[in-house]
């Protein structure tokens, strides 16, 4: 297991934890909304490292990105598995015609 997979996990396992007791379950009981603020700040400030060029510092807010997109869908009961199959499903897929195939393109 991944530690990626692992961190999945847990947000998935404080989806019943104590909001007292774990700030992702904190998180979590602000609902969807609040997660989703929370991970576009933290997608921000990657974006601002990145432009930076400070390679540490957009590794540590790559991080937190990968965290927060993780409890982001955990609060929609959408899990890292059922992400995996959708990038399995366009496997082999030009970006280009995946693009074009979506409704509304």
């Amino acid at each position: 297991m991944t530690a990626l997979h692992r961190l999945a996990a847990t947000v998935q396992n404080r989806k019943t934890a104590d909001p007292d007791s774990s700030w992702t379950a904190r998180l979590l009981a602000k609902g969807p909304e609040k997660c989703a603020e929370k991970f576009g700040e933290e997608a921000v400030e990657a974006i601002i490292e990145a432009v930076k060029g400070d390679r540490a510092r957009l590794t540590a807010e790559a991080a937190d990105v990968m965290f927060h997109l993780l409890v982001m869908l955990a609060a929609r009961d959408i899990t890292l598995e059922d992400v995996e199959a959708e990038l399995t499903r366009r496997e082999g897929t030009s970006g280009l015609a995946e693009k074009a195939a979506r409704p509304g393109a």
